[in-house]
């Protein structure tokens, strides 16, 4: 008797298999739900997953991309190359030039004149005292003269000549003209040129006595 009551207590009960039978089926579904799912995605990674053809597409245009940036690079590099730089303000000097035909004297000074900046003769550039009044001479202390001043950040200079004047010469020599020249061409820019030569209203008594000068 006892051995029957055991089996009948373990022996599951007819709504136990039902409920184990719905556990399984709703355990069955959820897995083919879970399966359907996957494979949904596949397909749809399959639909979107890019053909060669639109791969190579996609490789030229981030090459051309490419490409057009480096350009514009360079063409930002060459303007920042090719933009002028701001340029100081130069000074400015006066170079008076004082020509005789025994010598010529260039003596470079501020705008005021009180300061002098640079100066230099013919005398001071030959050895012959007669070649002293020569363009030669002349030509040789103007570029010194240019020198001393682009040194101390001259660019424009006013040149002003004079020749003996009063009772001599009118007119100056012949290294005015070559003084004049050389500065020109040693690119320091050229103002104003003026002749201060001085002029009498009257003139003076010239040297020579009375019965004036004996060769």
């Amino acid at each position: 008797m006892n051995i029957m009551a055991e089996e009948e207590k373990i022996a599951p009960k007819p709504e136990e298999k039902t409920q184990e039978k719905k556990v399984a089926a709703k355990e069955e579904k959820a897995e083919e739900k879970l399966v359907e799912k996957e494979d949904a995605a596949a397909v749809e990674e399959v639909k979107e997953a890019p053909k060669p053809e639109e791969k190579t597409q996609e490789k030229k245009v981030a090459a051309k991309e490419e490409k057009l940036v480096e350009k514009e690079g360079a063409a930002a590099v060459e303007e920042v190359k090719e933009a002028p730089k701001k340029k100081k303000p130069g000074k400015l000097a006066i170079v008076h030039v004082y020509s005789s035909k025994n010598d010529t004297i260039i003596t470079a000074t501020d705008i005021s004149g009180a300061e002098t900046l640079s100066w230099a003769s013919g005398g001071m550039m030959v050895k012959s005292s007669r070649e002293e009044g020569k363009p030669y001479a002349a030509m040789q202390a103007a570029q010194k003269v240019v020198a001393d001043l682009r040194e101390k950040g001259v660019d424009t200079v006013h040149i002003k000549i004079r020749a003996p004047g009063g009772n001599g010469s009118k007119t100056p020599g012949g290294g005015a003209q070559a003084v004049v020249r050389t500065i020109a061409r040693m690119k320091v820019r050229v103002g104003r040129i003026e002749d201060v030569t001085p002029i009498p209203t009257d003139s003076m008594k010239r040297k020579g006595g009375r019965r004036g000068r004996r060769v």
